[in-house]
């Protein structure tokens, strides 16, 4: 399932890919509201997290211009905009939801289940080597055996096995995982990582990153697969 997202901010902008291709979802990315108005109309895009303050026109422009084509897909506000007035004409001129910056990640995520909900269901399964996550049930299978984890660990995992062959920062990992408000000096990540390795899956072939040379404290970790 894909998800246009328009924000010219590139850190923001990389943050958003990196989670929810995550949680499993096809993301596309236009830097301008022109790009918006030419991909957003699209039939293979399913949802819009549109930013306001975009380098060429007015987020609230490219809204407008979506509609008067006929674009019926759904369209999420994310903007520092935050003031009641910015919200209410967003939502009058079209949009589905609106959602103020700074932002949790978790709540952005539910509100784009929450919107995609009434439409088509995405499968919602990522897959890497044996491993089966299916990110609407939120079960896990390891070489065709369900694994219990708890939401935390299904997180991190998804993480891992959403981004094959990438170097994964604990920055990057905590943003997956716990949202964007988080502590970056923080150890969640080794608590995790370090005692799911030796969890009750093959070394081999287990989900979380190998030892070698990955416990070095500020070195990230990767997926061999």
């Amino acid at each position: 399932m894909k998800l246009l997202v328009v924000e010219d901010e590139e850190r923001i902008a990389s943050f958003l890919e990196k989670g929810l291709t995550a949680h499993g979802y096809a993301i596309e990315w236009a830097r301008t509201g022109a790009e918006a108005l030419r991909l957003g109309a699209g039939p293979e895009v399913a949802l819009v997290i549109l930013d306001l303050k975009l380098p060429d026109r007015d987020g609230l422009e490219v809204l407008t211009g979506l509609r008067e084509r006929g674009a019926t897909v759904p369209v999420l506000i994310l903007s520092a905009r935050a003031h009641v007035d910015d919200r209410v004409r967003g939502l009058d001129l079209g949009a589905d939801d609106y959602l103020a910056k700074p932002f949790a990640f978790t709540e952005l995520l539910a509100r784009v289940r929450a919107r995609l909900r009434p439409g088509p269901a995405a499968t919602g399964v990522l897959r890497a080597g044996d491993i089966h996550l299916d990110v609407l049930t939120r079960e896990a299978t390891i070489a065709g055996r369900a694994v219990s984890l708890s939401e935390r660990e299904f997180s991190l995992l998804r993480a891992f096995v959403g981004h094959p062959r990438q170097v994964l920062s604990r920055r990057e990992l905590l943003a997956m995982a716990w949202g964007m408000d988080f502590d970056p000096r923080t150890n969640r990540v080794d608590v995790y990582v370090g005692p799911a390795r030796d969890g009750p899956w093959p070394a081999r072939d287990g989900p979380w990153p190998a030892r070698d040379g990955e416990d070095l404290r500020g070195t990230p970790w990767r997926r061999a697969d």
